[in-house]
């Protein structure tokens, strides 16, 4: 890699860290390519994404950041995963890591707070952005229904009555 695709690199990567809401630093223990492929498509798929990268670069990338708590992390064989929903890149990580040995989480940040394993997995058990929306839908959405049926009721039982009077009159 030449100096110029170096800098480059390590601006792309600021940005990451200046705009991703969350960053999960995991260790490859070996990932095959079809197993790192997979973990590529999953993270794709929620709108995250995954980066293998060298680690002084990483750390310089970091200088200035919310997320440069997470330096001490770079050292090995790392991946980093981000994403702009808080709760994307962690679960998938997380859920990887459960059924994969050869991924293992070693921390990550949200903002400018800097997580450890147990944060990172804490992230991973709570429900996605979308499954919020989803929720707070149904939820408003519920009261509405039952205003409606409440409201349906009484006017079935005027035109009930209006019609009972209707036939009487007629039969008379």
């Amino acid at each position: 890699m030449d100096r110029a695709a170096k800098k480059e690199l390590v601006a792309t990567l600021n940005q990451v860290f200046l705009n991703a809401s969350v960053v999960v630093v995991t260790h490859n223990l070996g990932l095959t390519v079809s197993q790192m492929n997979d973990l590529r498509g999953r993270m794709a798929e929620a709108g995250a994404c995954v980066k293998v990268t060298k680690n002084r670069l990483t750390k310089l990338a970091l200088e200035g950041t919310d997320a440069e708590g997470i330096r001490e992390l770079f050292v090995g064989p790392t991946v980093l995963m981000y994403s702009d929903d808080p709760v994307a890149a962690p679960k998938i990580a997380a859920d990887f890591a459960k059924k994969n040995e050869k991924l293992v989480i070693l921390g990550g940040s949200l903002g400018t707070t800097t997580l450890d394993v147990s944060g990172v997995k804490a992230l991973a058990e709570l429900p996605s952005l979308d499954e919020l929306r989803a929720k707070l839908v149904g939820m408003i959405n519920t009261p509405a229904t039952r205003i409606a049926g409440i409201m349906q009721a009484p006017a079935g039982q005027v035109a009930r009555v209006v019609g009972a009077y209707a036939s009487k009159d007629e039969a008379a």
